[in-house]
């Protein structure tokens, strides 16, 4: 099990993809809200990976959710993908499963995101 927490950053159409791992917790969240804010100001539509994130806790979470604020603040769309284990577990305790807009895959991400302007040509 990983003890550290990475991310990457990557575009996919529209849409700016973060790819996160390890553990989400007090000592990485503050690194990866202000990560995660950069990416927002940047795109329009983002989704965050949570497949290989072993661990998240309330800090985690609180990250997550003032991303969420933003986005929303902002109008810009935030999705997660990739949910399961303790992550899941952690969205269903504290009720924010309604709250997060959550598919199960990049896949649907990208169909469930807008249109490209050249389809409309």
């Amino acid at each position: 099990m990983q003890r550290t927490m990475g991310a990457s950053t990557r575009s996919a159409g529209e849409v700016t993809i973060v790819e996160l791992v390890g553990q989400i917790d007090l000592g990485s969240s503050p690194t990866l809200r202000k990560a995660l804010l950069s990416s927002l100001k940047d795109t329009k539509q983002m989704a965050i990976n949570l497949s290989g994130v072993s661990y998240i806790d309330s800090s985690g979470i609180a990250s997550l959710v003032e991303v969420l604020k933003e986005a929303q603040d902002s109008k810009k769309r935030l999705v997660l993908y990739g949910v399961g284990g303790a992550v899941l577990q952690v969205l269903q305790l504290t009720r924010l499963t309604g709250v997060f807009e959550i598919l199960e895959t990049e896949e649907q991400v990208l169909q469930a995101s807008t249109p490209n302007v050249r389809d409309r040509a």
